[in-house]
């Protein structure tokens, strides 16, 4: 397949994207304006939510979270009963990962009489999320990817298929996504390249580093601000030993707050022997992640888990956390982040508990089949035989 035309910078033809993360704050700021001014105006709190979600995954802000609880307490104030409440309760709900809440929300708002298409794009998203029902997921999210123009459906496909273990298939569903992308807003390029860095770098069973960071500096070239391609490629960076060059990736990232950047720069620290510094970062970084555990522990439980299991260095914490990851969101990669801390942890009755609750709702698939967990669980049913 060929390559999408793209500008010298390695991005598509878009908005500069320091302009456009300039525009989506004057526009977040207003939006919050005119929902003060009249709450239950049409399409002022969708606008609000889409703000702040941008915000979040974009520019790292992760105040945006409490925003949305802000936001929905005072719509709960203003129409608490209506169907448009519940469905954006469910969206919030959501985003936070907390999908029980998010189910609860849908039902209410099916019971207000809520329309079928509102509902089940949410639903949608949940049981993908969750890992639920994915033979109907992948049926619908193929059907919703043949519209044309719909890049956050083949987005959604991409990634669905990640999951699914079909790396080849997600790759080519990204790339012709941005094929047929003519907007000019840089955020839904910048999604695809990092999305694409991800399916090489971590997600396929022996990483392409150096495709993995072209597809970071291709996020980053787009959307200077995208603290979370940032912080991808600063990995990589440590990991072919340039800390020096994680650091300077990750400065720009600095003032977001997101204590995944202070985790990283402190290791990028230590690598470079400047441990002062670093044990600063460090616990910046930890008291980050505690705040952000106590007020979104499902949101930032599975994030807060690796910390733990790796600079965090409280393989305790960072069992229960993913143990939390894996109620809330049963994904096999729920479940192989568990187990791998539980093994690391010391703990091997925590880890057969998790490969035998991976096994018994994993076990018909093929995704499975192509996880280490699957030759785990034959080790393990093997020595029980014996």
């Amino acid at each position: 397949m060929s390559a999408p035309p793209e500008l010298d910078n390695g991005c598509l033809l878009t908005t500069d994207g320091e302009i456009a993360v300039i525009n989506l704050e004057s526009a977040r700021r207003r939006s919050w304006s005119s929902f003060f001014r009249d709450p239950l105006r049409e399409g002022i709190v969708e606008t609000v939510v889409e703000h702040e979600q941008l915000t979040a995954q974009f520019v790292g802000d992760l105040s945006a979270f409490d925003r949305l609880e802000y936001l929905i307490s005072h719509l709960v104030e203003a129409d608490a009963r209506s169907k448009r409440t519940a469905l954006i309760q469910a969206q919030v709900a959501s985003t936070t990962h907390r999908f029980a809440d998010a189910r609860r929300f849908l039902a209410h708002a099916d019971l207000a009489g809520a329309q079928p298409a509102d509902l089940n794009h949410l639903l949608l998203n949940i049981d993908q999320a969750c890992g639920a029902n994915l033979s109907k997921v992948l049926d619908k999210r193929r059907e919703a990817a043949r519209n044309p123009g719909r890049i956050a459906d083949l987005v959604a496909l991409g990634a669905l298929l990640a999951d699914l273990r079909e790396f080849t298939d997600a790759d080519r569903i990204y790339r012709h996504a941005l094929q047929v992308y003519r907007d000019v807003s840089p955020f839904p390029v910048a999604w695809i390249y990092f999305q694409l860095g991800v399916l090489w770098g971590e997600l396929v069973p022996e990483p392409q580093v150096v495709e993995a960071e072209g597809w970071y500096r291709k996020a980053i070239g787009c959307l200077p601000s995208y603290t979370k391609a940032r912080v991808h490629l600063a990995e990589i960076c440590l990991s072919s030993g340039r800390p020096d060059e994680a650091e300077v990736v990750l400065m720009p990232a600095v003032p977001s707050g997101d204590p995944e950047v202070l985790w990283r720069l402190a290791d990028a620290l230590v690598a470079q022997k400047r441990y002062v510094e670093a044990e600063a970062q460090l616990d910046a970084g930890r008291s980050g992640f505690e705040a952000l555990l106590e007020r979104h522990l499902l949101a930032f439980a599975d994030h807060g888990a690796d910390f733990y299991v790796g600079s965090g260095n409280n393989g305790r914490r960072a069992l229960d956390l993913a143990r939390i990851n894996v109620a809330n969101r049963p994904t096999l990669r729920a479940f192989e982040q568990a187990h791998d801390i539980a093994v690391n942890a010391g703990d091997p009755e925590a880890a057969s508990d998790l490969l035998t609750e991976a096994t018994i709702r994993w076990v018909s698939t093929p995704a499975f089949r192509s996880s280490y967990l699957s030759k785990a669980s034959l080790e393990k049913q093997q020595g029980a035989a014996i």
